[in-house]
């Protein structure tokens, strides 16, 4: 049949999330648990670096703030719409530009975070093997740069990817099999051949996903090499606490998205569980992550409990 004569999709109906629907008032619950410890552990990372002078200063907790932002941002474009699907299946709907315009900021907020964790793996790299030169090579220019470089590489990034899904026709079902607007399963209800967009993707996970990630790697191999130099023991525990937080984080994000993009056609369960942990835990997880093991941030965060305690004493 000819997709020009059949009738163009308005709205798309999302899946919901696997293995919900018996149970939707807990998974609300539990959901809603997951949303408010993202939100407000991301922005109490932001505020807590914010408010202390000799954090907010310096480019691996500049970097950490842009990647509080990011988390929260992208855990927002998500985990609203799942929440008011657990309420009523109506609002499983989404309309066209809607899930246009999901697919595109997910990809953007998702993008740039992959290239924050190069960016930050490099900061590392520099504070650690050329500790002398650190604050001339990392200056506050440099960073700044280096962050609006990513921000605006993962939108040209979301850009291309979302100009590529949705050029094609879409006819036919309407039914998403995911809770979200993602590439993969939109593509299977296009009208046409996409065998170049599947292409495209595994092209991109080679060049962006895997090129950062080699990167990071080899950062990490300096470090390592950099790390296993110092004579004290105390000296490289604490190198080594400094990069832990990072390399813990860049492996929870990179392990489940590079199997979701690179391996689509894998069962709609296995898909989303890694989906939900890539999208909707790995954000929940960065904040504790970082404070627990960074002891300047959770010296920080003390003096601001104890200025906040202090303040409702008077």
């Amino acid at each position: 049949m000819d997709p020009g004569n059949q009738t163009k999709v308005s709205v798309f109906i999302l899946g919901g999330v696997p293995n919900t629907a018996r149970l939707p008032f807990l998974f609300f619950l539990i959901f809603t648990t997951i949303y408010l410890l993202t939100v407000l552990g991301n922005l109490l990372i932001l505020f807590t670096i914010m408010a202390e002078p000799q954090l907010h200063g310096l480019p691996m907790y500049f970097f950490l703030c842009n990647l509080s932002l990011l988390d929260t941002c992208l855990s927002s474009v998500t985990v609203p719409k799942i929440l008011a699907s657990f309420i009523a299946s109506s609002y499983r709907t989404i309309s066209f530009r809607g899930c246009v315009l999901q697919l595109y900021a997910f990809h953007f907020l998702a993008s740039t975070e992959c290239f924050l964790y190069t960016v930050m793996a490099y900061d590392r790299y520099l504070a650690i093997c050329h500790p002398l030169n650190y604050t001339t090579l990392m200056n506050r220019r440099i960073s700044l740069g280096l962050v609006g470089g990513t921000w605006f590489t993962g939108s040209f990034h979301a850009a291309i990817h979302a100009s590529l899904t949705f050029c094609l026709p879409y006819c036919g079902p309407n039914q998403v099999n995911y809770f979200f607007c993602d590439i993969p399963p939109v593509l299977k209800l296009a009208c046409a051949d996409t065998t170049v967009n599947h292409a495209m993707i595994r092209i991109n996970i080679a060049l962006v996903g895997t090129g950062c990630f080699l990167l990071i790697c080899i950062s990490y191999t300096y470090i390592a090499s950099a790390i296993l130099k110092i004579q004290t023991t105390e000296g490289r525990h604490r190198a080594f606490s400094t990069c832990s937080a990072h390399l813990t984080v860049v492996l929870l994000y990179y392990s489940p998205s590079i199997f979701i993009y690179m391996c689509p056609s894998s069962s709609q369960a296995t898909y989303g569980i890694l989906a939900v942990f890539y999208a909707i835990i790995t954000p929940m997880l960065n904040p504790f992550i970082y404070t627990l093991r960074n002891k300047e941030v959770k010296r920080a965060l003390r003096k601001l409990f104890v200025g906040y305690l202090t303040s409702q004493k008077r």
